[in-house]
């Protein structure tokens, strides 16, 4: 039997239709049964914080539990990968942190993050606090950079190790003010007893866990990384202020294996954008410092480009070499 022309060309379009159309309607009812997210600091950090509050967002807006998996190890890098090796249908996310746009530059990895790990959407973003010990006679950004100017190499200045954001944020710091500081890397959390005992002059970080310390004068902060003051240290100027330019932000976002669907990629990016936009999630990331980064899957995936190129140039002039 032959068909009429135009009858056959509505089958073909109708059958060209027919994947399309089961795309949307798995997102759709996308998900129906648990989903992973895996995050790589631990539990309890800031990063562990950040991914158990989008979840249980998360888990609300969609039906079923968003559950946190903590896989730690070199410097987040464990927990990428599994995404990485996933299968690609939603159901293991990555809780993405700027240090996946640092490690590329610094650690030898088996696979792309750029390339790898597709953008679903950014969450929030947070400040780094400059502090220093007491026993530093400087009470401003420029009144510290003109004494270590005056004692090259005297000044120690900690991190939580090399690589991680806080020993990067130090760097882009002595290259942009020309200061000669002594790196010394610490273990995590270890960092906060030699700053307290004045071993470690100076360093970069979270202001959660050192605010106590700062109003107790225990510690001294010069400044915050963002280029605006944050409203959890409203008196503490921006280091911009001094150093024009000077950005460095700890940030969190989701990202999935690179062959996620679209529809359920478009799908959680708007879930998480509505998530973000209610004023009770917006008091619980103030709580952490944090203030929301709203955007598209395409907006996200830009600034982890940004982000990377950005700390890349940052390790090779600072000499980082990868472990």
């Amino acid at each position: 039997m032959t068909l009429p022309r135009r009858e056959f060309l509505q089958l073909a379009a109708a059958a060209a239709a027919l994947p399309a159309m089961s795309r949307i309607a798995k997102a759709q009812t996308y998900p129906t049964r648990p989903v992973h997210l895996i995050e790589g600091f631990g539990a309890g950090g800031a990063v562990d914080v950040i991914a158990r509050l989008i979840s249980q967002w998360l888990s609300e807006r969609l039906g079923q539990p968003f559950v946190v998996e903590n896989r730690t190890g070199a410097s987040s890098n464990i927990a990428a990968e599994a995404v990485v090796r996933a299968s690609p249908d939603g159901y293991t996310l990555l809780l993405v942190t700027v240090q996946h746009a640092v490690n590329p530059a610094v650690l030898k990895l088996n696979f792309d993050f750029v390339r790898d790990i597709r953008p679903v959407a950014s969450i929030a973003r947070a400040p780094y606090v400059m502090v220093v010990h007491p026993s530093v006679p400087a009470k401003t950004v420029a009144e510290f950079i003109a004494y270590a100017k005056a004692n090259p190499g005297k000044l120690n200045m900690g991190s939580s190790g090399t690589g991680a954001l806080t020993h990067v944020a130090g760097e882009l710091f002595k290259t942009m003010a020309g200061v000669n500081l002594f790196h010394v890397p610490f273990r995590g959390t270890q960092l906060l007893a030699p700053l307290l005992a004045g071993e470690v002059q100076v360093a970069f970080g979270p202001p959660l866990g050192r605010i106590e310390y700062i109003r107790a004068g225990k510690l001294r902060a010069l400044a915050v990384t963002t280029t605006t003051r944050s409203e959890v240290l409203p008196d503490v100027p921006a280091l911009s202020e001094t150093l024009p330019g000077y950005e460095v932000s700890t940030w969190f976002g989701i990202g999935a294996p690179k062959n996620t669907p679209a529809e359920i990629v478009e799908r959680l990016n708007k879930e998480i954008n509505a998530s973000i936009a209610d004023p009770k999630f917006i008091a619980q990331l103030a709580n952490q410092s944090g203030t929301v980064l709203a955007g598209s899957p395409a907006d996200f995936g830009q600034f982890i480009s940004d982000e990377t190129m950005k700390w890349g140039k940052v390790v090779v002039a600072a000499n980082i070499k990868p472990e």
